[in-house]
């Protein structure tokens, strides 16, 4: 997966910051990609008008013929993506809780039981209860990569924007 194409899913996550937009712009350019509002993207700054940006953005993908995915589908790539770098010891079961948006739907069993059991975080948990989460959480992140079609070229998400 390209840089533009996994920036899409990330872009509609709402997981992939504005201000981070024209750099992007600017390392796909790097990459080969080029169009006209893919230069003018690169060319902004980084703190520029959000609205700006996002407009460009959109432009960009829609001129290189690169699709924005549902709401559904990005939803399950930042799924997988969490489980991938969990089973990757990329990333802690807490860091998976707090990168991930409560607005996620899961279409499959092992989706469904990632996020389930993603869900039953409680910052009250007692020191004995978290081991037995973690755990589960952890095999439930194996099972979910082992058996999705959406692993490839998927990275680890930053933190969650709210």
């Amino acid at each position: 997966m390209d840089r533009l194409q996994d920036s899409a899913w990330r872009y509609v996550a709402e997981i992939l910051p504005p201000e981070e937009l024209p750099m992007l712009a600017a390392h796909a350019l790097v990459d080969g990609r080029d169009s006209p509002a893919l230069r003018s993207l690169a060319g902004l700054p980084r703190r520029s008008d959000e609205t700006e940006i996002r407009e460009l953005y959109v432009q960009t993908l829609h001129e290189l013929g690169v699709p924005l995915p549902d709401d559904e589908t990005a939803g399950r790539w930042l799924l997988v993506s969490l489980a991938v770098g969990l089973a990757n010891a990329e990333l802690s079961p807490k860091d998976v809780v707090d990168r991930l948006s409560m607005t996620v739907a899961a279409r499959t069993p092992e989706e469904t039981q990632f996020l389930s059991i993603a869900a039953g975080y409680s910052k009250w948990m007692d020191a004995d209860e978290l081991p037995g989460w973690e755990n589960g959480l952890r095999a439930a992140a194996h099972s979910l990569t082992a058996s999705t079609d959406l692993r490839s070229g998927i990275g680890v998400p930053g933190p969650r924007r709210d």
